[in-house]
């Protein structure tokens, strides 16, 4: 689709300056579709006076310099030939400056190349000018005071001060009369005085503006040959100025190359050489960031994904328990795919063994004791690309299995608030801290809000990546009941705990050097951390959001109709094999986290139920039921037939 484009010009109206072509914001239209440019947005604006336009854009410097450009400048002559046959230009006398423009946009350096048409058509033979002189030496002084009116009371009529070339006819007692162009015959037949009239954007007195180039074409081929007259209307303040205005007389033979409508007319009309215009130094380096991460983006949307909704990546807000090895390649990842609302999470100090696994920090960072990783982490990320809007938050997670002292209940519970308020205020949560009991709370938030839920854990050659599925919902507001089903009434997808048979216990003490650190490879994080992203971008765009069902790559639906193709529950993924597999796991009606008995209980007892589940594990599993199944499984007993078959010696 190659887009039209208006530009605008005027009459001159300074003595020394010339009124150029200009292009504004309007000058391209919003949609592509609109071939054809609309005059009505001009009408009345005595300063900016439409003229139809076309840009050829190249997607390559390469081609943009192969360009054929004299068969270019001749295709868009040949419309202009051809508005001049059908009549076009009567009704519409703005064709007659036509023009285009080639050009090259290199959006990564900001550097725009452009060149710039106005073909004129080439009539022979040419015409002669044999005249040229102020228009207050030629007429009369009662013929200039009904012109100047005349013209005045044109240029103040919302419907004419945009027509760009007119009739000028004056009768033997020096009234003068203006008309369109099409009344030519008319004014032709009436013994008149006539001149062709036209805006002069030129301010110079030696030679009229380029307007008239295609006007004496038009001319010669639709109106008459011989000598013509021809007045270059000029402004002064807004009022005709006859001393700047001028009359010509040119002399116009019968042409014998265009006559033809079929003949392809020679032209000429190239500036002399391209213009470059470079952006980059004369803009906000962040703003230069923004645009140049957005292209990417955009790119991706043009070739590949359509359906891409850049505006719901930008505006999601993302938590990220957990700022460490993980959380940093994460956090990375959600940049860039255009999320500009980070926060990041995490009580810890950065540590001497951190910068080479953790991308967010440096060797300052570890420094007098350590910086804050949650900070540090934000800080870095806004060096990276300052226009994302991220936040550190240091913050402990409570865990179960961990008892609260009397002296530090205030603050657990405090912590607990603060990470409820954080879990309400985000769209997505992503659980990527190292030990499983500090998964729980957030997991249990997350379903009781219904937000989304990431989780990414590592072993030290395998990893898991999974959503989480819906939080339990509300049956009726009347009986304030949970419903076991999802909200498009399938089974709900499964939580980090639903496939556990015990509850989240303290899996930090009496651990060993190499239980205490992150013993994983380096790969693996990176990995992982891609996959969480991915399957969040995956799940924004599904139409069924965060109840959309779990998919696996055998099934029939491996070939999703969504544009990023299926979107898995689990991914768990094995590095000594390079294998990878996609698995559905339903929600647990004895889930520790997100069944319904769990997340009812939180509900009606509040911050006086997560106490009780963190000092006391069994409680969780005293109120799923998992110690009476644990209970039916060991009095289970099974009698071993020890005898041997003699049939098998």
């Amino acid at each position: 689709m190659i887009p039209s484009l208006t530009g605008f010009y005027a009459p001159c109206s300074h003595p020394k300056v010339s009124n150029r072509l200009t292009l504004l914001a309007e000058s391209l239209p919003s949609d592509f579709k609109e071939l054809q440019f609309s005059l009505e947005r001009a009408h009345g604006n005595r300063n900016r006076c439409p003229v139809p336009g076309t840009l050829y854009n190249m997607n390559t410097f390469e081609s943009f310099k192969a360009l054929d450009r004299d068969s270019l400048l001749k295709k868009e002559a040949k419309k202009i030939l051809d508005d001049i046959h059908s009549g076009k230009v009567e009704e519409d006398s703005a064709v007659l400056s036509r023009f285009f423009i080639i050009s090259f946009a290199d959006l990564k350096k900001w550097n725009f190349l452009h060149w710039l048409a106005f073909p004129a058509l080439v009539v022979g033979p040419p015409a002669m000018v044999l005249d040229l002189r102020p228009a207050r030496e030629v007429f009369n002084q009662g013929e200039v005071q009904s012109l100047s009116a005349a013209l005045n009371e044109w240029r103040k009529s919302s419907l004419t001060t945009g027509v760009l070339y007119f009739l000028v006819s004056i009768a033997s007692n020096s009234h003068a009369t203006i008309r369109q162009l099409k009344d030519w015959k008319a004014c032709q037949d009436d013994g008149q005085k006539l001149l062709f009239g036209f805006y002069d954007p030129s301010c110079r007195l030696d030679n009229p503006g380029w307007p008239l180039r295609n006007y004496l074409a038009f001319i010669s081929l639709r109106c008459q040959d011989g000598k013509i007259q021809f007045l270059c209307y000029r402004e002064k303040r807004g009022f005709a100025d006859m001393g700047l205005s001028l009359v010509g007389e040119a002399v116009i033979s019968p042409s014998k190359d265009c006559s033809d409508p079929q003949c392809v007319p020679k032209a000429v009309g190239w500036e002399p050489k391209p213009k470059s215009i470079n952006l980059a130094e004369s803009m906000n380096p962040e703003r230069l960031a923004v645009s140049a991460a957005d292209l990417n983006l955009k790119l991706m949307r043009w070739r590949q994904l359509p359906s891409l909704d850049l505006g719901t990546l930008s505006s999601v807000r993302c938590l990220l328990l957990g700022a460490g090895t993980l959380g940093c390649q994460v956090a990375r990842m959600l940049m860039a795919w255009g999320v500009r609302k980070i926060t990041l999470l995490d009580s810890g100090l950065v540590a001497m063994s951190n910068p080479v696994r953790q991308s967010l920090y440096t060797l300052d960072d570890c420094l007098d004791g350590g910086s804050l990783k949650a900070v540090a982490a934000a800080r870095t990320l806004k060096r990276i690309f300052p226009a994302v809007e991220a936040e550190g938050v240091t913050l402990s997670i409570p865990m179960p299995g961990h008892p609260v002292p009397t002296n530090e209940v205030a603050r657990v519970l405090e912590d607990c608030e603060r990470l409820r308020d954080l879990i309400a205020s985000h769209d997505v949560t992503f659980l990527l801290t190292d030990t499983r009991e500090s998964r729980w709370l957030p997991a249990l938030l997350c379903a009781s809000e219904n937000k989304i839920a990431i989780t990414a854990a590592l072993g030290f050659d395998s990893y898991l990546v999974m959503r989480h599925g819906a939080g339990p919902l509300y049956v009726s507001d009347q009986t304030n009941s949970l419903s076991t089903v999802d909200g498009n009434g399938g089974q709900r997808l499964g939580c980090y705990f639903c496939g556990d048979i015990v509850a989240p216990i303290d899996s930090m003490s009496n651990r060993t050097l190499d239980q205490q650190c992150t013993v994983t490879r380096p790969g693996l994080a990176p990995i992982a951390s891609a996959l969480a992203v991915e399957l969040l971008v995956g799940l924004l765009h599904h139409p069924n959001g965060i109840h959309a069902p779990g998919e696996i790559a055998n099934s029939i639906m491996s070939s999703s109709e969504q544009p990023f193709g299926i979107l898995p529950h689990q991914i768990r993924g094995l590095l000594p094999q390079y294998s990878q597999v996609t698995l559905i796991g339903h929600a647990s009606n004895s889930c520790t986290a997100c069944s319904t008995t769990v997340v009812s209980e939180f509900r009606r007892r509040g911050m006086e139920f997560i106490l009780q589940a963190i000092d006391h594990p069994t409680y969780l599993e005293d109120l799923t039921g998992l110690t009476e199944l644990i209970e039916s499984a060991n009095s289970f007993k099974l009698d071993w037939d020890d005898e041997t078959d003699d049939s098998d010696m």
